[in-house]
């Protein structure tokens, strides 16, 4: 679920930070930049594991700040695929169902990728598993187990003004960073099914 990740970089340091020491100053710079944030292709970054080299500082004219060549070592949320994760239900609709984790909720499970007896029930807005008869429900905040199946990247626009104001904010906006998941196996689904 996470993986460990070089990553190459050129850090700001700003000129208030010049009195700690440069690990220091560039460990904070790069939190700043990188944690809880999503890499195209690599995951999301939870944060910054160690700073394996430096280089020397370089000086631009008319900036203050210091210029300092890292290369440093991030703990990233990369799930495979395969993998089994647990997590719990925030949405349930007729094209299935929606996941979090603690720290991560753009999971989805799209209906086909239920068990083959599942159907949506509109009145409780839950999916039903008929298993031999039962009726086992899939409700809202119940913890379950998946399977991740694929991840998906989506090239994100940065905000603009008004959207940054909160005036205009685009209908269906796709998450940068996005699993599809599946519950069709024996094991998967809600855990109180299987204790």
């Amino acid at each position: 679920m996470f993986i460990l990740s070089e990553i190459e970089d050129l850090v700001r340091i700003p000129p208030n930070t010049f009195n700690i020491p440069i690990q220091h100053a560039i460990t904070d710079e790069l939190h700043k930049k990188y944690s809880n944030k999503i890499i195209n292709n690599l995951g999301l970054v939870v944060s910054i594991w160690d700073i394996s080299d430096i280089k020397d500082g370089l000086l631009k004219p008319g900036d203050g700040g210091s210029y300092v060549g890292v290369t440093f070592r991030a703990i990233v949320f990369k799930p495979f695929r395969g993998e089994v994760l647990t997590g719990w239900v925030t949405e349930c609709n007729p094209m299935g169902i929606k996941i979090r984790l603690g720290f991560f909720d753009d999971i989805w499970i799209p209906k086909n990728y239920l068990f083959e007896e599942c159907e949506f029930k509109e009145v409780e807005k839950a999916w039903v598993w008929n298993m031999d008869g039962n009726e086992l429900f899939i409700d809202m905040n119940e913890k379950v187990r998946f399977r991740v199946e694929e991840e998906n990247f989506y090239n994100i626009k940065p905000k603009t003004s008004n959207e940054a104001l909160g005036l205009e904010e685009p209908k269906n906006k796709l998450p940068a960073y996005s699993l599809i998941a599946s519950c069709q196996e024996y094991g998967m689904g809600c855990i109180s099914w299987w204790d």
